[in-house]
């Protein structure tokens, strides 16, 4: 199984953790890799993808301890995916590095009405030697606009919003605004949107997996016969 930074950096955060993660769900016994109960984990099950995407996540604090988080999803798929614990004062040099990184071509994923209409851009259009690097700010609604707005380090790169009248699927969390989707389900709409369709599709059945097999063990339930394991399985043998 591939290591990658979600993991690294759930890791760190639980390093210089103070006290226990106490949020909702914290006593269950769960892998340390996929975030379910041991009798669902599906980190043997992960599809392999081959994308010129890469994808950053900056997470609001304790976000990446969250067991319904969907960021490591992405992670899981596209190989150049990046994690950093986001700081309004105190922005790691890493990620500020990365962000000045030539081969890169940044968009900050958000929605449009909250930015300038000069910085929002219509399509990716990407320049000659260069690949995307999308942008995610991974928390709460909340936090997400807090982290948007206090970014300045962010400032200078165009917005890519989407627009979606499909409802979201993520029944694991309480969506605080009509329309929102998960961090993984904004990314499939991102990478569909930049030309690697069958990539979007991979992405969402995944989302589909983890989806299911946490609502199974939250709910103490069994796996439907017709599972999301079963409908990935099928795409990719396509």
């Amino acid at each position: 199984m591939r290591i990658h930074a979600v993991h690294h950096l759930y890791q760190e955060r639980l390093a210089r953790s103070t006290r226990p993660y106490r949020a909702r769900g914290c006593n269950v016994e769960r892998c340390s890799f996929c975030m379910l109960r041991p009798h669902l984990c599906i980190c043997a099950d992960k599809p392999q993808i081959s994308s010129q995407a890469a994808f950053l996540l900056l997470m609001y604090d304790d976000e990446v301890l969250k067991p319904s988080n969907t960021g490591r999803l992405i992670a899981d798929l596209f190989e150049d995916t990046f994690a950093y614990i986001w700081s309004r004062t105190e922005p790691d040099p890493a990620l500020l590095a990365l962000l000045a990184d030539p081969q890169w071509q940044p968009y900050v994923v958000f929605p449009a009405e909250y930015t300038e209409p000069e910085r929002v851009a219509e399509n990716v259009v990407i320049e000659p030697g260069k690949r995307p690097l999308f942008i995610l700010l991974d928390g709460s609604w909340a936090e997400a606009k807090k982290m948007f707005r206090k970014s300045p380090y962010l400032n200078d790169f165009p917005v890519l919003s989407i627009q979606t009248e499909q409802p979201s699927r993520y029944k694991v969390r309480e969506a605080a605004k009509a329309g929102q989707l998960g961090t993984a389900e904004v990314a499939a709409r991102i990478i569909d949107r930049y030309g690697e369709a069958h990539n979007a599709e991979t992405l969402d059945l995944w989302f589909d997996v983890f989806r299911e097999h946490y609502l199974t063990g939250k709910l103490n339930r069994q796996l439907p016969e017709a599972s999301a394991m079963k409908q990935l399985n099928a795409f990719v043998a396509a």
